[in-house]
């Protein structure tokens, strides 16, 4: 694709540490190639703000701390060009890899690194959270919550209004794109680790939250993915359960007709659900 006509978002909060080992490579290649380079400073009280404007980055400042997805939603209004380049502000990313997710943008809606490996505290968590995203997705996700990935504002712009404040933004939009049928392309990257302050992101907390997060995507774009097992399921347990109620009190136990017939109102929900769900994407597509 064309060498110019890129923006480039990097969302920072207090970030002053890692932030000029992005820049620093990052401003020459994008200033060669005529890409636009914006960093929204969200509500920083360390010298983040200094550091941009120390290496030429166009600023967009938040007065307070609204979030990783809060800054990203700025820096996509802002953009001046309609392929976007997220990343990271802690280093992780190579912006020399930038023109390698560029590369595939003619043919895909969104391309993103998903990183060879990942290590730490928050691993195993992230590994059960991308076992539940391809379950529920249907799709086999690498990298469900990669922060360096590319789009196109104008099919990005109409997800922002569901989409988080939190670090869930990305995994919203990696399963908004998914359930909607736009093309997505992972791209493997080697990520270095973070420089700088610690990671805000808490296991416990944040991976619940995440859970919680899938499960409401996914019901907005596939509800019969979550209904439909749990009636099965229900239904099955209640047959069991009445089968040997007959058989060994010669009744039909209250629990297992109520089973039953919970699991059909829960069928029936999935469906009316599944229906609404169909007219929103309508009316979000009109």
């Amino acid at each position: 694709m064309a060498e110019s006509g890129v923006s480039i978002i990097i969302p920072a909060f207090n970030e002053e540490k890692g932030l000029g080992n992005v820049l620093g490579p990052l401003m020459p290649i994008a200033a060669r190639k005529g890409w636009e380079v914006i960093v929204v400073d969200d509500g920083s009280t360390d010298g983040t703000a200094e550091i941009v404007r120390r290496h030429a980055a166009k600023l967009v400042s938040h007065p307070d701390n609204k979030g990783y997805g809060a800054a990203l939603k700025t820096g996509i209004r802002n953009a001046s060009n309609d392929t976007i380049i997220m990343m990271d502000a802690d280093g992780q990313h190579d912006p020399s890899q930038i023109e390698l997710l560029l590369s595939f943008m003619d043919r895909y809606d969104m391309v993103f690194g998903a990183r060879k490996k990942m290590s730490g505290i928050r691993a195993p968590g992230k590994k059960m959270l991308s076992m539940v995203a391809n379950y529920l997705s249907g799709v086999k996700i690498p990298d469900l919550n990669s922060g360096f990935r590319a789009f196109r504002k104008s099919v990005m712009k109409s997800f922002l209004h569901f989409c988080p404040n939190t670090f869930s933004f990305t995994t919203t939009i990696t399963l908004a794109y998914l359930r909607e049928g736009y093309s997505v392309k992972y791209v493997p990257i080697d990520a270095e680790r973070r420089v700088g302050r610690a990671s805000t992101v808490r296991f416990l907390r944040d991976g619940y939250q995440t859970f919680l997060l899938i499960i409401r995507v996914i019901v907005l774009f596939n509800p019969l993915k979550v209904f439909i097992p749990s009636s099965i399921v229900l239904f099955v347990f209640g047959v069991l359960f009445t089968i040997y109620g007959i058989i060994v009190f010669h009744r039909a136990p209250n629990t297992g007709v109520l089973t039953i017939l919970s699991s059909i109102i829960l069928f029936f929900m999935g469906i009316l659900a599944d229906q609404i769900s169909a007219i929103r994407r309508e009316r979000r597509l009109d």
